[in-house]
C-alpha cells in the first residue's frame, strides 16, 4: 500500500524485523502521531474500523462478527483494533491455526479496560511503540550525528551544523511532532495542539472513561503541564490545584491518559552496582509531545519569549522525545539520573546490553561549560562505586559544532542529532 506523501519513520525498521518474528503485531501510541500511515507502508491490504463510511459499516459488522475483519492479502492492516475489543483474541485465535509471520498489523490509539475478556497475545502478537515525529524525521535535524555512534567511539572530527534561531526552537516546540502539523507556518503553530487537547477533553477522555470530571481532568493536565520535565510529586500537584485533588483521582487520571498514550514519563536510572549513594526513585513527568504542554499553558511561538525559565523545560521535552524515539530505533531506553547529593543527569540514555551514556540537556550554549562539570562529577562518584558510563554529552539547542571537548564531554545540537 504505498503512499507517495508517506515520510519515512525510524519505526519502519522495527515493523519490519517484527513481522518476520511474530505472527502479528500492534502499533501503539497517541492519536494522530502516524501509526496508520507507518502500518499501511507495511501492509498488503486494510481494515478501517474508524471509517465512517455505511454509518460505521466496519466496526459494526465486526462487532457482530470479529472474523469479518481479517479477511485480505496479508499482512492485514486493522486500524483502531480497539473499537472492536474482541478483535484481539480473534487475532490472536486466527494466528494460532498456523505458523506463518507477519500476518496481522493492529494499531490502537487507546487501550481498552481488559476485565479478564482478552487473553495475553505473548509469543504471537508483539508490540511496537510510536511516539511523534522526530526533528530528523520531519527532516529539521541534519543528522550528522549519531546518537548510537556515541556508544563505540564517538566522533573524531568537529561537525560544522547550521545552528536554528530561538525562533526556530520554539517553534518546533510549540508545532510539535504530529505529521499533520509539520507543514503548518510558525504564527499558525499553536492551533493543531490545542485541537487536540480539546478532542481530548471533549471526546477522547469521556469514550474511554465515561464519568470523568473533565473540569478537575482539564485543571490536572495543565498541572502536569507546568510540571513538564521535572519530578514533580503527587504532592506538588495537589499544592498545584489547591488540594482539590486526591491521591486515588491522580493515579485515576494519570491511567486515563496512559491509556491514551498521553503521558510519557521517564524512569529513573539505577546503575546495577552496589554503591552507597542514595538514588532518587522519581520518574520525571512528560506529556507525549512538547506541544501538549505548551497547549494547555496557552502558549505560542511568540508568547514562550516572555518566559525563559519554561521555554528552557519546554525544550528539555524536546530533546528527551527525540532521544527516545532514537533510542529505540537502536534498542535502548531513555532514563534520568537523580541522587540525594543534587547530582542529576537529564538523561541517561541505556543499551540492552547494560552499556550507559550520561546526557545533560541545555538551550543556549552559555551553560555548556556548567553542564559538562556536572558530568564529569557524576561520572566520578559512578565510577566510586564500578559503574562508568560509555560517554558524557551535552545536547544544546543553540550550538553551531558537534565537538568534543578536552575534558572528554561531547557537545552536540539537537538539530544535528539523529538515532
Amino acid at each position: 500500500m504505498v503512499n507517495a506523501e508517506y515520510r519515512p519513520r525510524l519505526i519502519d525498521k522495527e515493523i519490519e524485523r517484527k513481522l518476520g518474528i511474530f505472527k502479528a503485531i500492534c502499533i501503539q501510541g497517541p492519536k494522530a502521531s502516524g501509526k496508520t500511515w507507518a502500518a499501511a507502508e507495511h501492509s498488503r491490504s486494510s481494515i478501517m474500523l474508524g471509517d465512517p463510511s455505511g454509518s460505521f459499516e466496519n466496526r459494526r459488522l465486526t462487532e457482530l462478527d470479529p472474523f469479518h475483519a481479517l479477511s485480505g492479502e496479508e499482512p492485514h492492516l486493522i486500524d483502531e483494533w480497539q473499537e472492536v475489543p474482541s478483535l484481539w483474541d480473534a487475532v490472536r485465535h486466527q494466528v494460532d491455526t498456523d505458523s506463518r509471520k507477519g500476518r496481522y498489523i493492529l494499531t490502537g490509539s487507546s487501550t481498552p479496560v481488559n476485565k479478564g475478556i482478552m487473553h495475553s497475545g505473548t509469543g504471537r502478537i508483539d508490540t511496537v511503540s510510536m511516539r511523534t515525529m522526530s526533528l530528523f524525521e520531519s527532516g529539521e535535524s541534519s543528522g550528522r550525528v549519531s546518537l548510537s555512534s556515541l556508544f563505540d567511539g564517538g566522533f573524531g572530527e568537529m561537525v560544522d551544523n547550521d545552528a536554528p534561531r530561538l525562533e526556530e526552537l520554539a517553534y518546533y516546540i510549540i508545532r510539535g511532532g504530529w505529521p499533520e502539523a509539520i507543514t503548518i507556518p510558525p504564527d499558525s503553530a499553536h492551533y493543531f495542539a490545542r485541537s487536540y487537547v480539546n478532542g481530548l477533553l471533549t471526546e477522547d477522555i469521556s469514550r474511554i472513561a465515561p464519568g470523568t470530571n473533565i473540569d478537575k481532568m482539564s485543571r490536572f493536565m495543565r498541572s502536569l503541564a507546568r510540571n513538564e520535565s521535572t519530578t514533580a510529586s503527587k504532592r506538588t500537584i495537589q499544592r498545584d490545584l489547591n488540594g482539590d485533588i486526591s491521591d486515588e483521582t491522580i493515579d485515576n487520571y494519570s491511567n486515563i491518559l496512559a491509556r491514551l498514550f498521553i503521558i510519557a514519563d521517564q524512569r529513573p536510572y539505577s546503575p546495577s552496582v552496589r554503591s552507597s549513594v542514595r538514588l532518587k526513585q522519581m520518574s520525571k513527568r512528560h506529556l507525549t509531545d512538547p506541544s501538549l504542554a505548551a497547549a494547555l499553558l496557552g502558549l505560542s511561538v511568540k508568547s514562550l519569549f516572555s518566559d525563559l525559565q519554561t521555554f528552557g523545560f519546554l525544550f528539555e521535552a524536546l530533546a528527551e522525545r527525540d532521544l527516545a524515539v532514537y533510542a529505540a530505533a537502536g534498542d535502548s531506553s531513555v532514563m534520568h539520573y537523580q541522587d540525594y547529593r543534587d547530582n542529576e543527569a537529564d538523561a541517561v540514555v541505556v543499551r540492552e546490553d547494560g552499556r550507559f551514556g550520561l546526557i545533560e540537556i541545555k538551550l543556549g550554549t552559555a551553560e555548556i561549560d556548567s553542564a559538562a562539570k556536572s558530568l564529569l562529577k557524576i561520572q566520578a562518584v559512578m565510577a566510586s562505586s564500578g559503574a562508568e558510563p560509555s560517554f558524557l554529552c551535552v545536547i544544546s539547542g543553540m550550538s553551531r559544532y558537534a565537538y568534543r571537548r578536552q575534558d572528554g564531554v561531547y557537545v552536540i545540537p539537537l538539530t544535528a542529532l539523529r538515532d
